[in-house]
């Protein structure tokens, strides 16, 4: 996976303002754990452990990322880490298939132990990272929506199916509200919302499967509202959200306030009946945040995602990065296993 690229986002001071009262409204179970500001103003308590949120480190797509699962692990003290994470090339159609080098260790992995989650990252679009134009976008989604690609996502099932991966949860089309992939919605949202749902339909009709389709935009508004981009309830199951520590400045407060962030998230969610998950989520423009570490933690100790994976490795991790101590810490407080009596 190449590392996912973000932008800044302007916002008008009104409306941070209104949001931020409508996510107290909201939520107001987080408010007595968190101190507004840029930072916390007094040292906030370590955050209890996680316990029934399925939860993951990202640590590299290939045989060696599943091996390094049990380093990170161990790191832990030996807090389980029951989701594995992986993504999909997106270079061209027969990456995109998937093959058995990718498959069989996630395959190996998830067997070893009941109640393990598999999460698959794919692509809708072949070049995906290769900055196609948005007339380039466009046609291509207009062509998946007419059933152009229907026989690559129909071996993509096929061949999870066939490696006991049939119950994976597929996040389909992640950040389609930016500009980093190919597969983005902005140059023809209806398109876009047609093509996932063509997709969906052909996955669902392969023998065996009982997939799980995760519909994740970035945080914020970055090119579109992702909202505009929502397919229907009948073709989602979860609804998640990437979000990493970025803009540079920005709390985490204000990550939950901000425009079609955290808080718009969640009441986005309930309002379709869907729970939520946060598939990659790390630190990225703040440095070593322990702030916005405890607030994330806190957050899915509220909210309760169907599963949330930190991105670890630099500059987003804390067990692949040695830059950040701190945030280290109160991770592998909140992950690791509870202390012995």
């Amino acid at each position: 996976m190449s590392r996912p690229r973000h932008r800044s986002r302007p916002r008008a001071a009104l409306l941070v303002l209104l949001a931020a009262v409508a996510a107290l409204v909201l939520l107001p179970g987080i408010v007595g754990r968190l101190a507004p500001g840029e930072r916390h103003a007094a040292p906030a308590p370590e955050p209890s452990p996680l316990s029934g949120v399925p939860s993951g480190f990202f640590t590299g797509s290939d045989a060696e990322g599943v091996r390094r699962i049990a380093g990170a692990q161990a790191w832990l003290g030996g807090g389980r880490l029951t989701v594995g994470h992986t993504y999909l090339p997106g270079d061209r159609w027969s990456n995109i298939e998937g093959h058995p080098e990718l498959f069989a260790p996630w395959a190996r992995w998830k067997a070893e132990r009941p109640g393990r989650l598999f999460v698959l990252n794919v692509p809708m679009m072949d070049r995906n990272e290769a900055g196609l134009t948005d007339a380039e976008v466009r046609e291509g989604l207009r062509r998946g929506a007419a059933g152009a690609f229907d026989g690559h996502f129909e071996a993509l099932g096929e061949g999870l199916v066939e490696h006991g991966l049939g119950d994976a949860v597929l996040v389909l089309g992640w950040e389609m509200n930016g500009t980093t992939y190919g597969h983005r919605c902005g140059p023809d949202p209806a398109a876009w919302k047609a093509y996932w749902r063509q997709v969906v339909g052909v996955l669902r009709g392969v023998e065996g499967q009982r997939f799980r389709f995760d519909f994740t935009p970035s945080r914020g508004r970055d090119a579109v509202p992702w909202p505009d981009c929502y397919p229907g309830d009948d073709v989602v199951d979860i609804i998640g959200m990437d979000a990493y520590d970025q803009p540079e400045g920005v709390s985490f407060e204000e990550q939950v306030a901000e425009e079609y962030g955290l808080a718009h998230h969640v009441a986005f969610a309930k309002a379709h009946g869907k729970p939520v998950s946060y598939p990659e989520w790390g630190l990225f423009r703040n440095g070593d945040n322990p702030a916005y570490v405890r607030g994330m933690l806190d957050w899915f100790a509220l909210h309760r995602p169907v599963y949330q994976t930190v991105t670890d490795y630099c500059p987003h991790g804390v067990w692949g990065c040695a830059a950040n101590p701190r945030s280290a810490e109160v991770l592998r407080g909140a992950l690791g296993a509870p202390a012995r009596p």
